[in-house]
């Protein structure tokens, strides 16, 4: 665990209706997350996300909602009974040195916490080599954490990790891109 990493209790004060309202993450995901879809959501916390991935897989997707915190994991697995999609989300808990997941994934989310990761690189090409061609990786990270020159960092990284860069979608109060592992790229 990097020395950044959200206290697992912090999240009851991230995930609340002004977050939801901040950062609705239907409105997000919903140009990059569509029924049937594998769709990993990395350092997931409390599941925000997560919950309105499963909405959006529907009943033939699957979510994998990742965090190193057994406690996040813990509150996901309940929310999600309450929200009627356990069954679509699978809670894994990652090394401290990797995703370590062998899934894979059409979609991948990285939101407020690949900043916390210790060796982005190692992350960007865990998540590279996950994805299936064509799949898409949206990473958001919050201005007053990630400056400019470090999410250009970031995303120099990612490009040598093999990603191109989509787009980058506007979100409050953050930075964010949409990258795409080419889909000539069969590895």
């Amino acid at each position: 665990m990097g020395p950044h990493v959200c206290p697992w209790w912090g999240g009851y004060f991230i995930d609340n209706s002004l977050r939801r309202w901040l950062h609705n993450p239907e409105r997000i995901l919903t140009p990059y997350v569509a029924a049937g879809m594998t769709s990993l959501d990395f350092g997931c916390g409390m599941g925000l996300f997560a919950i309105a991935m499963a909405r959006l897989v529907g009943a033939h997707g699957r979510v994998i909602a990742a965090d190193l915190q057994p406690q996040m994991l813990d509150v996901v697995r309940r929310r999600a009974q309450r929200a009627g999609v356990a069954g679509r989300i699978h809670t894994h808990r990652c090394p401290r040195d990797s995703i370590g997941l062998d899934e894979r994934l059409d979609f991948a989310l990285a939101f407020y916490s690949a900043h916390e990761v210790p060796d982005v690189r190692r992350l960007f090409a865990d998540l590279y080599r996950g994805l299936n061609p064509g799949g898409r990786f949206l990473i958001v990270e919050p201005r007053g954490h990630v400056t400019a020159k470090s999410f250009a960092n970031m995303m120099e990284l990612a490009g040598q990790a093999g990603f191109r860069e989509q787009e980058r979608p506007p979100v409050r109060l953050s930075r964010a891109a949409v990258l795409v592992k080419p889909a000539a790229d069969a590895a």
